[in-house]
C-alpha cells in the first residue's frame, strides 16, 4: 500500500520536527536540569577548589576544537628539542571539583557522559564546571592535569611526565581556522609542529598496524530562525594530527596502568575472520582489492571517501570496528588490553569534561606516577563504570542517528514519489538476504543519496557500491522514519 503524507508548511514542518525531537529525548528519558543538590555540590568545589603549587602559565598552550566550544578539554604545545619535540598536553582538572561519594559523583556516575541535540546539550557536569571553572578557555587561569612527552626524531615516545599544574591558554582555534594557518604557512610553532608531530606519529600507526576511519560527519544544526538543517563535511588534515597527540595521551595512560597494575583500558577484539573475509568480499566487488600483504589500516587510509564506492567501502569498514568496551582491572592486568583499532593498549583520559572514565584514568596515572596509592575510592568505583559507559554510549548514539532521522524526514517530507540518485553502502548479509527472501520481504541496506546529503533505508535489489535510481517511498516526521525503493540499478 502506498504511504500517504500531508503536505505542509515550512513552519509546520519546522514545529513537527521539534516534536519529533522533543519526543525522543523523553523517549530515552534523558536527564533534565541538575538537582540543586548537585548543583550545590559544584558551586561549593568551584569556591574551594585547591589549586595546585606548580605553575605553568608561562608556557603558550592552545586550544583546538569545533567552533563555539565552551566545554574546552584539552590545550596542546609543543616545541623542538634537539631533533625530536616535547609535547605537553594540557587536561582539564576534573578531579578537584568532583568530591568522592558526593551527590555531584553519584550524578555523573548516572550520566556517564555529555549528550549533544540539535540545539543543546546535556552536559555531564554543571556550567559552572563544564564551560566556566573547569573549561581551559583563553586568558584564564586553570588547573589542569599536565601531561610530558618528550619524542624522538620519529615521534617516538621516550619519556612521559604527569603533574597537576596551572596553566592559561593563550588562544582558541577551531579546525577551519587552524588548518588554514598551518596552509599559509604563518601559524605559530605549535601549529606547525602539530603537522610534524601528527605525521610523525600516523606514521608509527602504520607500522605498529593501526587504523583510522575518516567518514564524512553528518551532524544536525539549528540556524538563528530556528530552522534545523544537515551538514556533512570530510575531516581537515589537522583534526586527525590533533587526534594523535590525544591517541599518544591515551596510549601513554594505558602503559602507566598496566605497569603499576590498576587502571581501565578501553580494549577491542581484532576483526573476526568472517568479518574479515566479508569485507575483502566487499571491496574485490567494488574494484578496489585489499591485497593480502596490506594491512587493514593502511587500505583504509588508501581510500578516497569523494568517490562513491571507495565512500561505500569505508562505511563497510565499521563491521572491522565492533566490540569495545572498556576493561577495568585491579592486580593483574586482563589478558587483553590491547585496542586493536589503535594496535595498542589504551585508554580515554583526554576528555574528562564530557566522558566520564577519563577523570578515574587521570587521578590513577597520577598516583602512580608519584608512585603513592590509588585511592580507595577510585579503586572501588573502577568496576561500575564499563556500565555506566556502556549505557550512556547507547543513549548517545540512539539520539544521534533519531535527530538525524527526523531532520532527513522534513527535508524530504512533501517528496515522495521523486526519484534521487546515490550510492548503495551497506547491504544485508547472505543470511540476512535469505531471510527476508524466506519471509516475502523484499531486501533492504543503506543508499547515499547524492543531494541533499542523506544515507537512508532502501528496499529492493541492493549491491553495496552500485549507483543506483530511487524513488522516495515514506518521509515521516513523527517516526523519524525514511524509506526509499530501488528503481534501477547499475554497478
Amino acid at each position: 500500500m502506498a504511504y500517504q503524507q500531508i503536505d505542509l508548511t515550512p513552519r509546520a514542518r519546522q514545529t513537527l520536527l521539534a516534536e519529533a525531537i522533543a519526543s525522543v529525548e523523553k523517549e530515552l528519558e534523558l536527564p533534565e536540569a541538575f538537582p540543586p543538590e548537585v548543583l550545590a555540590d559544584a558551586e561549593r568545589a568551584v569556591a574551594e577548589q585547591p589549586l595546585p603549587p606548580k605553575d605553568l602559565t608561562g608556557v603558550a598552550f592552545v586550544t583546538i576544537d569545533p567552533p563555539g566550544s565552551t566545554d574546552l578539554d584539552q590545550a596542546v604545545q609543543i616545541e623542538r628539542d634537539g631533533d625530536g619535540y616535547t609535547v605537553r598536553y594540557a587536561i582539564a582538572d576534573v578531579p578537584s571539583f568532583v568530591a568522592e561519594g558526593g551527590p555531584l559523583d553519584a550524578e555523573t556516575l548516572r550520566r556517564g557522559q555529555t549528550l549533544y541535540l540539535p540545539d543543546r546539550r546535556i552536559p555531564l557536569h554543571p556550567e559552572i564546571i563544564s564551560e566556566r571553572a573547569g573549561s581551559l578557555l583563553p586568558g584564564r587561569r586553570r588547573s589542569a592535569y599536565v601531561w610530558t612527552f618528550a619524542l624522538d626524531a620519529v615521534g617516538a615516545v621516550v619519556a612521559t611526565g604527569l603533574e597537576r599544574a596551572v596553566v592559561e591558554s593563550r588562544e582558541q582555534l577551531d579546525y577551519a581556522s587552524a588548518q588554514a594557518a598551518i596552509d599559509a604557512g604563518g601559524a605559530p610553532d605549535t601549529l606547525q609542529l602539530l603537522r610534524e608531530v601528527g605525521l610523525r606519529r600516523i606514521a608509527l600507526e602504520h607500522e605498529r598496524g593501526g587504523a583510522s576511519l575518516r567518514l564524512p560527519q553528518q551532524e544536525v544544526e539549528v540556524d538563528d530562525a530556528g530552522d534545523y538543517r544537515l551538514v556533512a563535511r570530510a575531516p581537515l588534515p589537522v583534526e586527525d594530527w590533533n587526534a594523535q597527540i590525544s591517541l599518544l595521551t591515551g596510549m601513554e595512560a594505558a602503559r602507566i596502568m598496566i605497569e603499576g597494575g590498576v587502571g581501565i583500558l578501553r580494549t577491542m577484539p581484532a576483526p573476526d575472520g568472517h568479518g574479515e573475509r566479508q569485507f575483502r568480499l566487499q571491496a574485490s566487488a567494488l574494484g578496489h582489492e585489499w591485497r593480502r600483504d596490506v594491512h587493514y589500516g593502511d587500505f583504509l587510509r588508501s581510500l578516497d571517501v569523494s568517490d562513491p564506492r571507495q565512500m561505500a567501502l569505508m562505511y563497510a569498514a565499521t563491521s572491522l570496528f565492533r566490540g569495545a568496551d572498556y576493561t577495568p582491572f585491579d592486580g593483574e592486568p586482563p589478558a587483553e588490553t590491547v585496542q586493536a583499532a589503535i594496535a595498542a593498549p589504551y585508554a580515554h583520559t583526554t576528555a574528562p569534561l564530557r566522558r566520564l572514565v577519563d577523570r578515574f584514568v587521570l587521578v590513577v596515572c597520577e598516583h602512580l606516577g608519584r608512585g603513592v596509592p590509588v585511592p580507595e575510592g577510585i579503586r572501588a568505583a573502577l568496576p561500575l563504570l564499563p556500565g555506566a559507559m556502556r549505557a550512556s554510549n547507547q543513549i548517545s548514539g540512539r539520539l544521534e542517528r533519531a535527530a538525524v532521522d527526523a531532520v532527513e524526514a522534513a527535508l524530504l517530507h512533501g517528496r515522495v514519489g521523486e526519484r534521487f540518485e546515490g550510492v548503495v553502502v551497506d547491504g544485508p548479509t547472505p543470511e540476512q538476504a535469505g531471510k527476508a527472501r524466506n519471509s516475502g520481504r523484499p531486501p533492504s541496506g543503506t543508499v547515499q543519496i547524492t543531494e541533499p546529503s542523506i544515507s537512508a533505508r532502501v528496499e529492493g535489489h541492493v549491491e553495496v557500491g552500485a549507483a543506483v535510481t530511487v524513488e522516495l517511498v515514506r518521509a515521516d516526521i513523527v517516526e523519524h522514519t525514511v524509506l526509499f525503493r530501488v528503481v534501477d540499478g547499475r554497478s
